[in-house]
């Protein structure tokens, strides 16, 4: 298994989609949140099929975060239900894996 995540969710503006990114990268949560907006999603919610425009945020971070990580996303998050998939990342540039390891190692905790 490997000890690296991809994190997808997405935010209703960038004024959240921002704030959520820099409480992860400021927690250590996560080491990069890349933020794709103008995204269309289209989705069945509560019987009605709606389409809203999004921004994507995608969160680098180590498998042993997500559970803190996907709290801090769920209290920041205005939606009731956020989307929160999580894909283990199984390769890539050895030196860029590293840096997320590196990035995204909290501080000890008393």
């Amino acid at each position: 298994m490997t000890d690296l995540q991809l994190v997808l969710t997405t935010a209703p503006d960038t004024l959240v989609a921002e704030a959520i990114a820099r409480a992860l990268v400021e927690a250590q949560l996560a080491a990069c949140v890349s933020l794709l907006p103008g995204v269309t999603s289209v989705y069945r919610w509560q019987g009605s099929v709606e389409t809203t425009r999004e921004v994507q945020l995608v969160i680098k971070t180590r498998s042993a975060n997500l559970p803190e990580l996907m709290e801090t996303v769920t209290r920041l998050h205005p939606y009731a239900l956020p989307e929160l998939i999580a894909v283990p990342i199984e390769g890539g540039l050895p030196g860029y894996l590293e840096w997320v390891r590196f990035g995204a190692t909290p501080p000890m905790r008393a």
